[in-house]
């Protein structure tokens, strides 16, 4: 919208670092870290502690998927773990328990893990043992001690500042990895924990407003007296979402209990405060900001009554954002706070979406350590921003790959034209270039770049947008393959610049910089470049060339010109491949130089070499092959023609006379061979003559 369009924009994010959940996090993390400072010796009561808590957590947690015919009887748990184990591998059960419980199979490896332990502990009690076996059996049992842990001991937990530390740990991790990605970052940063002031003023307006009400120090937001209201409608995103009393209850969060409402649609503008969670003052209590609230207040001070964009989620829709809206337009009265939203489809992977439940939750971090940020983000490109975005391992290995690979050979090739001449310097054969082909690329240019601009009006369409940088691409590289000397290079170098513009725009370049391709990532040093760590590689390996090539002339060897030619292909397949340079050989007996990525040289020159290797083991094989058979053919000839119609060589009693040559004169009743049969012995002979006169001469050979 910047880059492109043009528009200016006040981007604006907002973070939640009182949510339900972070408070929950924070205080079970806090409990469990001073729990395992304490217990450093495994004793029986500690055994008896986890195993009351893995205990409490099957009935609470597992038993939500399992199907009545399954359920756990209390006090026979760990008798019946091992049916329910069992049970947990065939897909079909487990499918059905997911389907009632979607953390069926996070719960089920937590208590598991945790049973694996209770036993292990079990049998170490009363040996000699040391902290790390505790701390090792305490770990195990995390997931499970922690909820346990808080049901006993959350209430104590009083301090603020443990919520707001866990979510700062997690904004920094949040905006390092989004660094990582080259996602830019807002221009306005909003803390719920830096606004709560603006939080109770802004609650407050909307009671006087008559939109909300109290009950036991909690405000409610009265959605019906809203939705009756004239010139209000509530939930205008997902009208059909209104009764749906699961998404309600999540977004009311973990720690809500339940109240007297007046309508089970009814949502917290402000809670309450229990034991264990932060609060701040207000006029109906000690209590801290309700979930939707806190995004409508931040945007509001910075905004005012209105916005343009609001962006999300498509799980936010509701009731996140219908709440948001009907909240703030309660508050400034007004008909429409957000002109549009902009709701992103799920992240899938493989074809499921993402969650820890399902065993498919990869990390940004993860994710980094296979593949670029620039492979990533052109990953998401080539979907539709408002659709499920489906990451999968065929998705990068195919589409991905192919996209990235056709830019880095286009860009190499044409920076290496354009190098070579700069180099060789203008022609002066006083003809012009632009002919009817350049004519008609720069035409495509021009109708690019219209295309261009249609699909990323069209609703941020990206794929189609790339779409045409890829056919554009293809174009070009036709026309420097057809048009060798008489390239026009202003048009190639233009078509170059734009489509490195518009990568970088999407975020794909290294750097802000307007050269040619991707953009390179500049890394400095106290402000300055370390020429001699740059350049001394390179310097090293065309010493070493020359070194060479003094070596051979000065020996004046009658190989000198082959030994030369082969120091000129170890230079170009050895030592510049490393350095990232690739050296093309064209007809002229020049090279075009390119700059590429180290490791997709090596990569080349590996499947090269793989490729010349399974060549020469496929004609060693062939070869083989031949031998063998020459061999099988050879010992056919190893018997002399005189014994061949002879036993052992025909069954005795096949003939009873030969003449001189062993060649049989009757049969084996003594009767004289028919010309038919005379005729084929004769040129069995015959045969069997020519192959042992072979197979002597491959003997002799042999004894040579």
């Amino acid at each position: 919208m910047t880059d492109y369009f043009g528009y200016d924009v006040h981007f604006v994010m907002n973070i939640t670092d009182i949510d339900d959940k972070i408070i929950l996090r924070a205080r079970q993390n806090y409990l469990f870290d001073n729990f395992r400072a304490k217990h450093t010796t495994l004793t029986p009561e500690l055994v008896d502690l986890v195993v009351t808590a893995w205990t409490d957590y099957v009935q609470l947690k597992v038993s939500k998927g399992l199907p009545e015919s399954d359920k756990i009887q209390v006090g026979q748990e760990q008798t019946a773990w091992t049916s329910i184990a069992a049970r947990f591998q065939d897909r079909a059960w487990r499918q059905e328990c997911l389907k009632r419980d979607e953390k069926f199979e996070m719960h089920f490896s937590a208590a598991n893990k945790t049973l694996a332990a209770i036993e292990e502990a079990e049998k170490s009690l009363g040996n000699q043992t040391g902290a790390d076996v505790t701390l090792k059996f305490i770990d195990a049992s995390k997931d499970v001690l922690a909820p346990a842990l808080d049901k006993k001991e959350g209430s104590t937990v009083t301090d603020p500042s443990i919520s707001r530390a866990t979510a700062t740990y997690w904004e920094a991790e949040f905006f390092k990895d989004m660094r990582r990605l080259r996602v830019r970052e807002p221009d306005t940063l909003t803390r719920v924990t830096e606004y709560v002031p603006e939080v109770v003023s802004f609650v407050e307006g909307i009671v006087k407003n008559g939109f909300a009400y109290e009950v036991d120090g909690s405000i409610y937001f009265d959605t019906r007296a809203f939705d009756k209201s004239e010139g209000h409608d509530y939930a205008k995103l997902e009208p059909w979402s209104k009764g749906n009393r699961e998404l309600l209850e999540e977004g009311e969060g973990a720690l809500s209990a339940g109240s007297a409402r007046r309508s089970a649609a009814d949502f917290a503008l402000w809670k309450a405060s229990k034991p264990g969670e932060p609060s701040w003052p207000s006029p109906w209590g000690p209590g801290r900001p309700g979930w939707h609230i806190e995004c409508s207040v931040m945007a509001s001070a910075i905004f005012g009554d209105s916005m343009d964009i609001h962006s999300g989620g498509i799980d936010l829709a509701f009731p996140h954002h219908d709440n948001e809206m009907a909240q703030s337009e309660a508050y400034h009265n007004c008909s429409a706070w957000v002109n549009y939203f902009i709701h992103t489809g799920h992240l899938h992977i493989e074809g499921l979406k993402m969650s820890k439940s399902l065993k498919n939750f990869i990390t940004i971090d993860e994710i980094l350590q296979k593949y670029s940020a620039r492979q990533l983000r052109l990953a998401f490109l080539t979907q539709l921003w408002n659709a499920k975005i489906d990451f999968s391992e065929s998705l990068m290995t195919g589409d991905v790959r192919t996209i990235e690979t056709s830019l880095n050979n286009f860009f190499a090739n044409v920076k290496a034209l354009l190098n070579q001449a700069q180099v060789d310097g203008h022609p002066l054969d006083a003809q012009h270039r632009f002919r009817d082909v350049e004519r008609e690329l720069t035409d495509r240019l021009h109708h690019s770049q219209s295309a261009f601009r249609a699909a990323l009006c069209d609703s941020f369409n990206t794929p189609e947008a790339l779409n045409i940088l890829r056919e554009l691409v293809s174009r070009t590289n036709v026309y420097i393959n057809t048009r060798g000397p008489n390239l026009d290079l202003g048009v190639i170098e233009r078509i170059a610049r734009w489509l490195g513009r518009m990568l970088r725009m999407f975020g794909l370049g290294e750097g802000e910089t307007s050269e040619i391709g991707w953009g390179q990532e500049q890394s400095y040093e106290d402000g300055s470049v370390n020429r001699e760590e740059i350049l001394m590689p390179y310097i090293r390996a065309l010493s070493s060339f020359r070194d060479g090539v003094r070596k051979v002339a000065i020996a004046k060897g009658e190989n000198a010109l082959k030994d030369i030619l082969a120091l000129c292909d170890r230079l170009r397949d050895t030592d510049l491949v490393p350095l990232g340079v690739a050296l093309d050989d064209v007809e002229d007996g020049k090279a075009l130089v390119k700059l590429v990525p180290p490791a997709e040289l090596i990569k080349a020159r590996e499947e090269k070499r793989a490729q010349a290797e399974a060549k020469a083991a496929k004609k060693a094989v062939a070869i083989e092959a031949e031998r063998q058979a020459k061999l099988v053919k050879l010992e056919k000839g190893r018997t002399s023609p005189q014994e061949l119609f002879r036993p052992p060589n025909v069954p005795e009693g096949t003939y009873t006379t030969w003449d001189e040559n062993g060649i049989p004169l009757t049969d084996g009743e003594g009767k004289e061979l028919s010309k038919n049969q005379a005729k084929k012995v004769q040129k069995a002979y015959s045969d069997q003559k020519k192959r042992h006169e072979e197979f002597l001469a491959w003997q002799r050979e042999q004894g040579n």
